[in-house]
Protein backbone atom coordinates (compact mmCIF):
# COMPACT_ATOMS: atom_id res chain seq x y z
CA UNK A 1 0.00 0.00 0.00
CA UNK A 2 1.38 3.51 -1.04
CA UNK A 3 0.44 6.79 -0.49
CA UNK A 4 1.47 10.43 -1.64
CA UNK A 5 -0.50 14.01 -1.41
CA UNK A 6 0.05 16.32 -4.92
CA UNK A 7 0.62 19.90 -3.79
CA UNK A 8 -2.71 21.70 -2.79
CA UNK A 9 -4.19 23.43 -5.30
CA UNK A 10 -7.03 26.14 -5.84
CA UNK A 11 -10.83 24.46 -6.23
CA UNK A 12 -11.90 24.71 -9.92
CA UNK A 13 -15.67 23.98 -10.82
CA UNK A 14 -16.88 20.76 -12.24
CA UNK A 15 -16.97 20.20 -15.97
CA UNK A 16 -17.85 17.37 -18.26
CA UNK A 17 -17.41 16.47 -21.64
CA UNK A 18 -18.94 13.67 -23.47
CA UNK A 19 -18.62 12.30 -26.50
CA UNK A 20 -20.63 9.82 -29.06
CA UNK A 21 -19.36 6.35 -29.71
CA UNK A 22 -17.20 5.68 -32.07
CA UNK A 23 -15.46 8.91 -31.05
CA UNK A 24 -11.81 9.31 -30.63
CA UNK A 25 -11.83 12.15 -28.19
CA UNK A 26 -11.72 10.92 -24.60
CA UNK A 27 -14.45 11.42 -21.60
CA UNK A 28 -13.75 13.64 -19.42
CA UNK A 29 -13.99 15.18 -16.15
CA UNK A 30 -12.69 18.40 -13.69
CA UNK A 31 -13.30 17.64 -10.10
CA UNK A 32 -11.45 20.15 -7.73
CA UNK A 33 -8.05 20.69 -9.49
CA UNK A 34 -7.79 16.79 -10.80
CA UNK A 35 -8.83 16.04 -14.24
CA UNK A 36 -9.72 12.35 -15.26
CA UNK A 37 -10.32 11.34 -18.64
CA UNK A 38 -10.95 7.95 -20.58
CA UNK A 39 -10.34 6.63 -23.49
CA UNK A 40 -11.90 3.69 -25.56
CA UNK A 41 -10.92 2.46 -29.57
CA UNK A 42 -11.40 -0.67 -31.26
CA UNK A 43 -9.12 -3.16 -31.03
CA UNK A 44 -5.84 -2.71 -32.71
CA UNK A 45 -5.17 -3.63 -36.01
CA UNK A 46 -2.70 -5.97 -37.32
CA UNK A 47 -0.08 -3.76 -38.06
CA UNK A 48 -0.26 -1.77 -34.32
CA UNK A 49 0.09 -5.62 -33.05
CA UNK A 50 2.95 -6.44 -34.86
CA UNK A 51 4.99 -2.93 -33.98
CA UNK A 52 3.67 -3.56 -30.09
CA UNK A 53 4.72 -7.61 -30.31
CA UNK A 54 8.00 -5.85 -31.56
CA UNK A 55 8.66 -3.74 -28.99
CA UNK A 56 7.61 -6.24 -26.23
CA UNK A 57 9.01 -9.14 -27.18
CA UNK A 58 6.11 -11.22 -26.92
CA UNK A 59 3.44 -12.40 -28.54
CA UNK A 60 0.18 -10.48 -27.85
CA UNK A 61 -3.60 -11.42 -26.50
CA UNK A 62 -5.94 -12.25 -28.78
CA UNK A 63 -8.29 -9.35 -27.97
CA UNK A 64 -5.83 -6.19 -27.32
CA UNK A 65 -7.47 -2.19 -26.94
CA UNK A 66 -3.86 -0.68 -27.37
CA UNK A 67 -5.18 3.10 -27.53
CA UNK A 68 -7.67 2.63 -24.14
CA UNK A 69 -6.10 3.96 -21.16
CA UNK A 70 -7.31 6.06 -18.01
CA UNK A 71 -5.49 8.72 -17.38
CA UNK A 72 -5.66 11.11 -13.60
CA UNK A 73 -3.80 14.36 -13.66
CA UNK A 74 -3.71 16.84 -11.23
CA UNK A 75 -3.87 20.29 -13.02
CA UNK A 76 -0.60 21.73 -11.74
CA UNK A 77 1.18 18.85 -13.64
CA UNK A 78 2.52 17.85 -10.82
CA UNK A 79 1.51 14.31 -10.14
CA UNK A 80 -0.46 12.21 -12.63
CA UNK A 81 -1.35 8.29 -13.69
CA UNK A 82 -1.96 6.25 -16.13
CA UNK A 83 -3.21 3.15 -16.97
CA UNK A 84 -2.79 1.58 -20.46
CA UNK A 85 -1.86 -1.85 -22.48
CA UNK A 86 1.31 -1.76 -23.75
CA UNK A 87 2.98 -0.93 -20.03
CA UNK A 88 0.78 -3.50 -18.41
CA UNK A 89 2.02 -6.30 -20.67
CA UNK A 90 5.67 -4.80 -20.66
CA UNK A 91 5.47 -6.43 -16.67
CA UNK A 92 4.18 -9.70 -17.96
CA UNK A 93 7.30 -12.08 -17.15
CA UNK A 94 9.28 -12.55 -20.56
CA UNK A 95 11.64 -15.31 -18.89
CA UNK A 96 9.52 -18.28 -18.81
CA UNK A 97 10.34 -18.75 -15.36
CA UNK A 98 6.51 -18.17 -14.25
CA UNK A 99 5.14 -19.71 -17.21
CA UNK A 100 2.24 -22.33 -15.94
CA UNK A 101 3.65 -25.82 -16.89
CA UNK A 102 0.22 -27.05 -18.14
CA UNK A 103 -0.34 -29.38 -21.56
CA UNK A 104 -2.49 -26.48 -23.21
CA UNK A 105 0.23 -24.12 -23.53
CA UNK A 106 1.33 -26.06 -26.56
CA UNK A 107 -2.37 -25.39 -27.50
CA UNK A 108 -1.66 -21.27 -27.29
CA UNK A 109 1.08 -21.50 -28.89
CA UNK A 110 -0.66 -22.77 -31.80
CA UNK A 111 -3.32 -20.63 -31.42
CA UNK A 112 -1.56 -17.53 -31.65
CA UNK A 113 0.37 -18.83 -34.46
CA UNK A 114 -2.99 -18.73 -36.61
CA UNK A 115 -4.54 -15.63 -34.70
CA UNK A 116 -1.63 -13.19 -35.49
CA UNK A 117 -0.08 -14.67 -38.64
CA UNK A 118 1.35 -11.34 -39.47
CA UNK A 119 3.91 -11.88 -36.80
CA UNK A 120 7.08 -13.09 -38.25
CA UNK A 121 9.33 -13.11 -35.18
CA UNK A 122 9.63 -16.07 -33.42
CA UNK A 123 8.83 -15.20 -29.68
CA UNK A 124 10.58 -16.74 -26.40
CA UNK A 125 8.98 -18.33 -23.97
CA UNK A 126 7.23 -16.12 -21.39
CA UNK A 127 4.17 -16.13 -19.01
CA UNK A 128 1.24 -17.41 -21.77
CA UNK A 129 -1.20 -16.26 -18.70
CA UNK A 130 -0.61 -12.50 -19.58
CA UNK A 131 -0.18 -12.39 -15.82
CA UNK A 132 0.49 -8.88 -14.45
CA UNK A 133 1.29 -6.73 -11.59
CA UNK A 134 0.37 -3.40 -12.99
CA UNK A 135 -0.21 -0.60 -10.56
CA UNK A 136 -0.12 2.09 -13.52
CA UNK A 137 2.89 4.43 -14.88
CA UNK A 138 3.52 7.25 -12.73
CA UNK A 139 4.15 10.69 -15.14
CA UNK A 140 7.14 12.26 -15.59
CA UNK A 141 8.25 14.36 -12.59
CA UNK A 142 5.60 12.98 -10.67
CA UNK A 143 6.38 12.59 -6.70
CA UNK A 144 6.69 9.07 -6.21
CA UNK A 145 4.69 7.17 -4.20
CA UNK A 146 5.45 6.55 -0.58
CA UNK A 147 5.22 3.19 1.76
CA UNK A 148 1.90 4.10 4.13
CA UNK A 149 -0.21 1.86 6.56
CA UNK A 150 -3.10 4.24 5.88
CA UNK A 151 -5.95 2.15 4.14
CA UNK A 152 -8.43 3.12 2.03
CA UNK A 153 -11.39 4.25 3.52
CA UNK A 154 -13.92 1.50 2.51
CA UNK A 155 -16.83 3.12 4.81
CA UNK A 156 -16.20 6.46 3.21
CA UNK A 157 -17.39 4.85 -0.42
CA UNK A 158 -19.94 3.27 1.02
CA UNK A 159 -22.08 6.25 1.13
CA UNK A 160 -24.67 6.75 -1.40
CA UNK A 161 -23.12 9.74 -2.64
CA UNK A 162 -23.99 11.01 -6.22
CA UNK A 163 -21.79 9.42 -9.14
CA UNK A 164 -20.82 12.31 -11.35
CA UNK A 165 -18.85 10.21 -13.81
CA UNK A 166 -18.01 6.57 -14.24
CA UNK A 167 -16.28 3.93 -16.69
CA UNK A 168 -15.24 0.78 -17.73
CA UNK A 169 -12.06 0.15 -20.15
CA UNK A 170 -10.99 -3.16 -21.30
CA UNK A 171 -7.23 -3.01 -21.96
CA UNK A 172 -6.60 -6.83 -23.08
CA UNK A 173 -7.84 -10.31 -23.16
CA UNK A 174 -6.98 -13.53 -24.14
CA UNK A 175 -9.33 -17.09 -23.59
CA UNK A 176 -5.96 -19.12 -22.93
CA UNK A 177 -6.70 -21.04 -26.05
CA UNK A 178 -10.40 -21.41 -24.77
CA UNK A 179 -9.36 -23.15 -21.93
CA UNK A 180 -10.47 -20.08 -19.53
CA UNK A 181 -9.86 -16.54 -20.06
CA UNK A 182 -6.94 -13.44 -18.63
CA UNK A 183 -8.57 -9.78 -18.65
CA UNK A 184 -6.89 -6.74 -17.25
CA UNK A 185 -9.77 -3.80 -17.44
CA UNK A 186 -9.77 -0.67 -15.20
CA UNK A 187 -13.34 1.20 -13.43
CA UNK A 188 -13.73 4.26 -12.10
CA UNK A 189 -15.78 6.52 -10.26
CA UNK A 190 -16.05 9.81 -9.42
CA UNK A 191 -18.30 11.26 -6.47
CA UNK A 192 -18.34 14.81 -5.07
CA UNK A 193 -15.68 14.47 -2.07
CA UNK A 194 -13.42 11.29 -3.38
CA UNK A 195 -12.68 8.77 -6.53
CA UNK A 196 -11.78 5.53 -7.09
CA UNK A 197 -10.14 3.86 -9.73
CA UNK A 198 -9.74 -0.22 -9.91
CA UNK A 199 -7.68 -2.17 -12.22
CA UNK A 200 -8.12 -5.45 -12.00
CA UNK A 201 -6.87 -8.39 -13.67
CA UNK A 202 -8.28 -11.77 -13.65
CA UNK A 203 -7.49 -15.03 -14.69
CA UNK A 204 -8.81 -18.48 -14.54
CA UNK A 205 -7.36 -21.37 -16.14
CA UNK A 206 -9.62 -24.09 -15.94
CA UNK A 207 -9.00 -27.29 -13.82
CA UNK A 208 -5.84 -25.71 -13.14
CA UNK A 209 -6.09 -21.89 -11.26
CA UNK A 210 -7.87 -18.51 -10.68
CA UNK A 211 -5.41 -15.62 -10.18
CA UNK A 212 -6.95 -12.08 -9.13
CA UNK A 213 -4.35 -8.81 -9.13
CA UNK A 214 -6.10 -5.74 -8.06
CA UNK A 215 -4.98 -1.96 -7.63
CA UNK A 216 -6.89 0.55 -6.26
CA UNK A 217 -6.30 4.42 -6.79
CA UNK A 218 -8.53 6.66 -4.25
CA UNK A 219 -7.94 10.33 -4.43
CA UNK A 220 -9.50 12.52 -1.58
CA UNK A 221 -10.11 16.29 -3.34
CA UNK A 222 -10.29 18.01 -0.31
CA UNK A 223 -7.12 16.35 1.31
CA UNK A 224 -5.52 15.86 -2.20
CA UNK A 225 -4.27 12.69 -0.52
CA UNK A 226 -3.90 9.80 -3.27
CA UNK A 227 -3.61 6.18 -2.00
CA UNK A 228 -2.26 3.77 -3.84
CA UNK A 229 -3.66 -0.09 -3.01
CA UNK A 230 -2.34 -3.27 -4.36
CA UNK A 231 -3.68 -6.98 -3.67
CA UNK A 232 -2.53 -10.21 -5.24
CA UNK A 233 -4.08 -13.54 -4.77
CA UNK A 234 -4.74 -17.05 -6.48
CA UNK A 235 -5.86 -20.76 -5.65
CA UNK A 236 -5.86 -23.85 -7.52
CA UNK A 237 -9.36 -24.18 -9.32
CA UNK A 238 -10.68 -27.02 -7.25
CA UNK A 239 -10.70 -25.08 -4.17
CA UNK A 240 -12.75 -22.54 -5.53
CA UNK A 241 -15.14 -24.81 -7.41
CA UNK A 242 -15.69 -26.62 -4.14
CA UNK A 243 -16.74 -23.52 -2.38
CA UNK A 244 -19.03 -22.16 -5.34
CA UNK A 245 -22.57 -23.29 -4.84
CA UNK A 246 -23.95 -25.79 -7.31
CA UNK A 247 -26.20 -23.56 -9.79
CA UNK A 248 -28.81 -26.44 -9.91
CA UNK A 249 -29.02 -26.53 -5.96
CA UNK A 250 -30.10 -23.03 -5.97
CA UNK A 251 -33.69 -22.07 -4.88
CA UNK A 252 -34.63 -19.96 -7.47
CA UNK A 253 -34.15 -19.46 -11.05
CA UNK A 254 -31.96 -17.25 -12.77
CA UNK A 255 -33.90 -15.91 -16.20
CA UNK A 256 -31.17 -14.64 -19.03
CA UNK A 257 -32.92 -10.89 -19.73
CA UNK A 258 -34.73 -10.51 -23.43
Amino acid sequence: MMASRPTPGPSCAMNTSTVSPGSQMPNMISVEGFRIRTQKLPILKAEPIEEMSRRLGIAPPEMIFGDNQITIEYEKKDWGITFNAFDALDRVDKTGASMLKVAHSKEWQKSREKTHEGIKEVVKPFDWSYSTDYMGTIHADSRPFEPTTKPIPIELLKRPDPILFFDEVVLYEDELADNGIAILSCKIRVMPNRLLLLSRFFMRLDNVLIRLRDTRVYIDFETKEVIREYLSRECDYETVRQVIPDPNSCPFRVRAAR
